[in-house]
């Protein structure tokens, strides 16, 4: 009796601690726990992943970790950053474009970083995983204005503890963004480089007009869009479409799925679509226009996910694209199936509304004098879309501009594509702007 109480007894502590270290063992191959220094998840149970990162744990290189900083002229801005390990370091700051996220600097970051630099990308305003901007198509849009995106930037770069940075680099839609952070606070971001999207300058107000006797109206012209409507195929301009209110919709919950969807969207303006051969427009006007491919100039009854869905890659060139991975575009995928486009594509619709550009007379006539450089790729159309800009770039916009480099085999999307010249280039510019000479 007793020896069989006494079994009894050790085999339930034994049960129990089977249970105890069950339960043990689930809850530490299930949890995370967050780095102080970092706000990121580290995953306990595969050492071969990129801990440190909230997205892009299987592709963002070690070196690499995230971070939020809170309290952003409204925001809780997450960024990526390297070279963090080292106090007092000079500041880089990367402004990504669209439909991007801070992940798509990930193949330059540590170039720089190596290089001495505290490298800095956040998610912009409407992107990934920064929050405090509102995705309803009727919410007031005057958040993602550009000058108020300047404003997230400066705040950006004091909160993480600097009073300037060594340069500020804009691609895509990040460019103008990147450029009025040099022109409004040249003090703060004391060099630029602009990557894709030429700044064309500030423009000018209307001069003498009071003294000047009125001249008799002439009825106007149909608009670019009037005129792109009647041509014989007739298209529509991509900005403008994104403002409206299927964009985001036609995107987003498309037939084909997001993931390739954005496939076919990188694709197709790579230079891995070998159409891609742009040159010079001579006007602004829609038989010039037309020239351009249709993921600028649509056909006028398609939207962006039919435009590209035609242009789809096959299996094989899909496997073959190393510089866009299946496994890096699915963080792509991942974080806009998540998020929606909305948040992008209201920056555009700041853009185009008259109200948001009429703050940019403030400045009118005002130059880029601190050292500049613009980064694009030979086989981009996004040099050329605005017909004239590269031009009154080089020639008023900038009065510092010690560079201006199309790298070939690069489309629109150049650090992602040919990331090695992009560092090269970016390395070689900072040392020649730390040198350069500030116009007065």
């Amino acid at each position: 009796m007793c020896r069989t109480f006494e079994n009894l007894i050790i085999a339930t502590l034994v049960f129990n601690v089977l249970v105890l270290c069950t339960n043990a063992s689930d809850v530490f191959a299930d949890s995370t726990f967050r780095s102080q220094s970092t706000n990121a998840p580290k995953e306990l149970n595969n050492p071969k992943k990129n801990t440190n990162v909230f997205y892009g744990k299987d592709t963002l290189a070690s070196g690499i970790r995230s971070r939020f900083v809170e309290n952003i002229n409204g925001l809780k801005i997450h960024i990526l950053e390297a070279g963090f390990e080292e106090k007092g370091r000079p500041c880089i700051l990367l402004l990504h474009g669209f439909p991007e996220l801070a992940y798509s600097w990930r193949k330059v970051m540590l170039p720089l970083a190596q290089e001495g630099y505290h490298v800095v990308a956040p998610d912009q305003r409407g992107y990934g995983r920064t929050t405090g901007w509102d995705d309803n198509y009727d919410s007031d849009i005057s958040s993602f204005r550009l000058l108020n995106v300047v404003r997230d930037a400066l705040g950006l770069v004091s909160a993480i503890g600097y009073k300037s940075v060594a340069a500020v680099v804009g691609h895509d839609y990040g460019s103008p963004v990147a450029a009025w952070c040099s022109l409004t606070r040249p003090d703060v971001f004391r060099s630029v480089v602009l990557m894709s999207a030429p700044f064309g300058g500030t423009g000018r107000l209307p001069f003498n007009t009071a003294n000047k006797t009125p001249q008799k109206r002439v009825s106007s012209r149909p608009s670019i869009h009037e005129e792109l409507a009647a041509l014989s195929r007739p298209r529509k301009h991509y900005q403008w479409y994104y403002t409206t209110r299927q964009a985001n919709d036609n995107m987003r919950n498309c037939p084909q799925g997001i993931h390739d969807f954005l496939r076919g969207y990188f694709h197709y303006k790579s230079a891995d679509w070998i159409q891609n051969k742009p040159f010079r427009l001579k006007s602004w006007s829609a038989a010039e226009l037309a020239k351009i491919p249709t993921y600028y100039i649509m056909d006028f009854d398609k939207g962006m996910a039919e435009t590209v869905a035609s242009e789809m890659p096959s299996a094989l060139k899909i496997a073959k694209c190393k510089w866009l991975t299946d496994e890096e575009l699915h963080v792509y995928s991942t974080e806009f199936a998540r998020t929606g486009f909305q948040g992008g594509l209201n920056w555009y619709r700041c853009g185009k509304d008259a109200r948001f550009r009429a703050e940019f007379q403030l400045f009118a006539g005002i130059t880029i004098d601190v050292p500049s450089c613009f980064i694009g790729g030979a086989s981009d159309w996004g040099v050329y879309q605005s017909p004239g800009s590269l031009e009154r770039m080089q020639k008023n916009a900038c009065t510092n501009m010690l560079g201006v480099h199309l790298v070939e085999g690069a489309g629109h999307w150049v650090q992602q594509e040919q990331p090695e010249q992009v560092s090269k280039l970016l390395i070689q510019f900072l040392k020649r702007a730390q040198n350069a000479p500030t116009v007065p």
